[in-house]
């Protein structure tokens, strides 16, 4: 007998993706599309008893930077091995189109320095077979994937391509220049970008220390960007900054979006430096919800900050002159010369003279690693409280940290999101209604963290071991990272289990759910390493209705495509 369906997953408890309590149902597909929900009389191709197990939309991550990585790998890991489905990249105003065949190295000095992507992996990974940003998609066009990618146009490109020089100087973008990039992105949107990107922080630098060009630049040129989104009738604007001058820029983005008419997106942290100002931008969110302008919050699930090691390209002590003598060597002779007693005492010296900045260095959010790291979530784990029990100096911790499991031990440093020395910011922030998980850098800072994990944590952290009512904070991390980010971006077409939406779709084993260990993997081309965290406990992920990934393991299935622009909200038939 012909099967009715491609795939019926069936008796699972289904999270929808609004937020709707949880109901034990049949899945069905076909064409790449939910067909039915419910009680599923016809047969599928695949059946799958999910009795038990959890079904809810693949999850969406809008703050990816694999804009390099699509264009040589297939498998977008670490973000398809937690349940994404579809990501957003190019953001904070950084990416490798357009440009003119003379500024290829200053992007990838860019991306190098601002998203820690290793440039000798840049420089034998891209192929540069592309100039306009249409010419981008149309190279990530012919390609597939194992997830749905979307791209946003990036401040930095677009300004270098249409100033030369004058955008790494930063200069004033003259008329005539506001005007170019406002045709740029009313063309980029066209050819299908989901939005643009800029960034305005100071912290982010090329690899030779420039700061990148999107930084300082003035209102009119960012208006005149976004009047190119309204232009083209489409597009979100996502926007990162310091904050330096805190108000002053809450009131300009909010012109701009007045102005444009176009969705607002906004990476929204609890600075170890503005400690308090993530709260003013909540309320400039809830303010512009009230004049019906929309805007997202993009927020975090665990502290953000830093993993060093003797196996990582940063290690403890990386400013030391004494360590720096060691740098780039095999890490057996790395390790042989830490335990030598006359280096030792050389390096804690060094150290004790000249010590780390204190916002990279507090021992109190230092923390070792040991198994699935808890990111700060027990202070006994820290450096300060591993000295005060052992009665040593957090600088002897640290050193002797290092050399555990022969120099692959890791240590986490919380930068963003730990200035309390616990999670209640980051639980505040994803109370918001307007809060979509956001920031896992999915594919970038690779030698120093691993936040395409931030989905599992999401779920396992805020929603399955959440105190109070676990369902309903269940229920609402799932939100987080389905139908709102779809919403935030425009994709109406996922993010949401019902008849006539795209049937991107996980099974999940909820108790066992989990991040698994970090490993330090040399698998970026040229043999550059980056840091990597696996989970389990997912039973399956699909792609439009294709399986991709069954128990952690991939299935060579590549059903993901390029996504250009927004998608409409389907059609039950």
């Amino acid at each position: 007998m012909a099967s009715e369906f491609d795939l019926v997953i069936r008796n699972g408890n289904v999270a929808d993706g609004r937020g709707a309590p949880l109901f034990k149902a049949d899945v069905a597909v076909s064409g790449g599309r939910i067909v039915q929900v419910g009680k599923v009389s016809g047969r599928g191709a695949e059946e799958i008893d999910a009795e038990g197990l959890l079904v809810t939309p693949g999850f969406i991550d809008v703050h990816t930077h694999y804009d390099g990585q699509v264009t040589w790998e297939s498998t977008i890991k670490p973000s398809s091995w937690h349940g994404v489905t579809t990501i957003v990249m190019g953001n904070c105003g950084v990416g490798f189109a357009p440009v003119k065949a003379t500024d290829h190295d200053t992007l990838i000095e860019l991306m190098e320095g601002i998203e820690d992507i290793p440039g000798t992996a840049l420089h034998e990974g891209l192929t540069w077979n592309w100039e306009s940003f249409k010419d981008y998609l149309d190279v990530l066009g012919r390609r597939r994937f194992d997830l749905d990618i979307c791209a946003q146009l990036p401040h930095a490109p677009l300004r270098l391509y249409v100033m030369g020089d004058r955008a790494t100087r930063h200069e004033l973008a003259t008329p005539e220049d506001c005007a170019k990039m406002r045709l740029l992105a009313r063309q980029a949107v066209e050819a299908g970008a989901v939005g643009f990107s800029t960034s305005r922080s100071v912290s982010h630098k090329s690899i030779s220390g420039e700061v990148t060009p999107s930084y300082g630049a003035h209102e009119d040129e960012l208006t005149a960007i976004a009047m190119g989104l309204k232009d083209a009738g489409s597009g979100v604007l996502q926007w990162v900054s310091d904050w330096s001058d805190e108000h002053a820029e809450l009131e300009m983005i909010l012109r701009i979006a007045r102005a444009s008419g176009r969705p607002l997106s906004v990476s929204v942290s609890q600075s170890h430096v503005h400690r308090q100002f993530w709260r003013e931008i909540l309320k400039a969110i809830t303010q512009a919800h009230a004049e019906g302008l929309p805007m997202t919050a993009q927020v975090a699930p665990r502290p953000i900050g830093m993993v060093l090691g003797l196996s990582t390209p940063h290690a403890p002590f990386y400013g030391s002159k004494e360590m720096a003598k060691i740098a780039g060597k095999p890490l057996a002779e790395k390790v042989a010369t830490l335990r030598d007693p006359a280096f030792r005492a050389a390096v804690l010296a060094d150290v004790a003279a000249n010590p780390p900045p204190a916002s990279l260095y507090t021992p109190t959010r230092m923390f070792r690693i040991q198994g699935a790291p808890d990111y700060g979530k027990n202070p006994d784990n820290s450096v300060a409280a591993i000295a005060k029990r052992e009665g040593r100096s957090t600088d002897e911790v640290v050193y002797d940290l290092m050399l555990e499991d022969e120099g692959r031990a890791l240590i986490f440093i919380a930068v963003v999101n730990y200035w309390d020395h616990n999670f209640d910011a980051i639980q505040e922030m994803q109370s918001h209604p307007a809060a979509v998980l956001g920031l896992s850098d999915g594919g970038a800072h690779v030698g120093m963290i691993a936040d395409g994990s931030f989905p599992t944590t999401a779920l396992t952290d805020w929603g399955r071991d959440a105190p109070g009512d676990s369902e309903q904070a269940l229920l609402d991390s799932i939100r987080r990272q389905t139908s709102a980010p779809a919403a935030a971006v425009g994709l109406k077409d996922r993010g949401v289990i019902a008849p006539g939406m795209k049937a991107d779709l996980n099974i999940i084993d909820l108790d066992r759910l989990g991040v698994g260990p970090l490993q330090v993997s040399p698998d970026l081309p040229a043999g550059a390493t980056r840091i990597l965290q696996p989970s389990r406990g997912y039973v399956a992920t699909f792609v439009a209705g294709v399986p991709t990934y069954r128990e952690g393991a991939a299935t060579g299935e590549l059903p993901g495509r390029l996504v250009r622009g927004p998608q409409p909200e389907p059609v039950a038939a």
